[in-house]
């Protein structure tokens, strides 16, 4: 029987790992208006916290709720700010424990993983798969409403394979169960937690995939993975099989999953790879030249300065230094012209 972690819940309301809690939840916040308030009266609000914790009678409060378009249309639940200190007091107490237990092609919401090391990752498996197979083809698979389909029983039985401490169990029961969905379906994509549980649903796929069925060329971004298959009917195939699991979770894939020849390249986690090479996403491409628009708008009127645009243009670069696109962003740069039209 696999082991279980107790008597974690001292660890986690401890005062000591409330303060860090609080200044991992305010990095790049700390002048927000929300967090600006509470720490003007810090000492009082984190012993407040510790109090109800202690006495198990803490409560989310509520949620503030809006829409995001990029990259996919999202309803986001951002949880104040002082519930986002015991996430994170709950979130570095618990998440090491499962992370050791996580498969290695899994990336998002994980240290050293992320968008960059899943593409680079899928390359090198594309590589292998043309060199093993004559005509090698790929699942591109995602999950329909993720966040929104997470069944809270299956998700807290994975968990419990982990965690048998009872009121660290209820405290993330609690947090779950908060910001619209207390009916058991669902969490809130704003929440540090809800990343973790996500990434926990899931991670029974990952095992199931990979140990049972042995299908080692597999790699995981959060709800977006893609296997590479031997050929087609390998692929038509994995893909019963892999449905049939996802089912099994209470989930379902996108309709829009498909299998197509590795020679046609891959769109996963922002860029288009092939075996042989990278290209940036066509539509961050647009969404860049179409920021930058507004941007250097923005600048001409006055109403931001270069050390807003900055962090801006050096975001992107990042992105693209990762695939072969010197003249795509030597032709987005050409574009991107400032000038003042009032005297400073």
């Amino acid at each position: 029987m696999a082991k279980t972690y107790n008597n974690l819940y001292s660890s986690v309301i401890d005062f000591d790992n409330l303060w860090k809690a609080y200044l991992s939840a305010r990095m790049g916040k700390r002048y927000h208006r929300e967090v600006s308030q509470f720490s003007a009266n810090l000492e009082e609000r984190l012993i407040n916290i510790h109090n109800h914790l202690i006495w198990k009678s803490w409560q989310p409060g509520i949620a503030r709720e809006f829409r995001v378009m990029e990259p996919k249309q999202r309803n986001i639940q951002a949880p104040p700010f002082k519930d986002r200190i015991v996430h994170h007091a709950l979130f570095s107490v618990v998440e090491p424990l499962f992370e050791k237990r996580f498969i290695n092609h899994s990336y998002a919401c994980r240290h050293d993983k992320g968008a960059q090391r899943a593409v680079f990752a899928l390359q090198k498996m594309l590589r292998e798969a043309q060199r093993r197979y004559e005509h090698p083809y790929v699942i591109k698979a995602d999950i329909s409403k993720y966040f929104a389909s997470i069944d809270h029983a299956i998700l807290f039985r994975a968990i419990e394979k982990v965690i048998s401490c009872r009121d660290t169990l209820n405290l993330w029961r609690t947090i779950t169960a908060a910001y619209g969905h207390d009916d058991g379906v669902g969490l809130p994509v704003g929440a540090l937690t809800s990343q973790l549980s996500a990434n926990i649903m899931l991670d029974q796929l990952d095992h199931t995939v990979t140990d049972y069925a042995g299908i080692g060329m597999y790699v995981r971004y959060m709800d977006d993975f893609i296997i590479v298959a031997p050929n087609k009917r390998a692929a038509e195939m994995i893909l019963i099989f892999v449905a049939d699991e996802v089912e099994a979770l209470n989930l379902r894939l996108n309709p829009k999953t498909s299998y197509f020849p590795a020679s046609r390249g891959v769109d996963f986690a922002g860029y288009r790879t092939w075996s042989t090479h990278m290209l940036p996403r066509k539509r961050n491409i647009k969404k860049a030249r179409i920021a930058f628009r507004k941007l250097a708008k923005q600048y001409r009127a006055g109403i931001v300065g270069l050390d807003y645009i900055q962090p801006r243009v050096a975001s992107f670069l990042a992105y693209a230094k990762h695939c072969q696109a010197a003249d795509t962003v030597a032709g987005v740069l050409s574009d991107f012209t400032l000038t003042r039209s009032y005297a400073p």
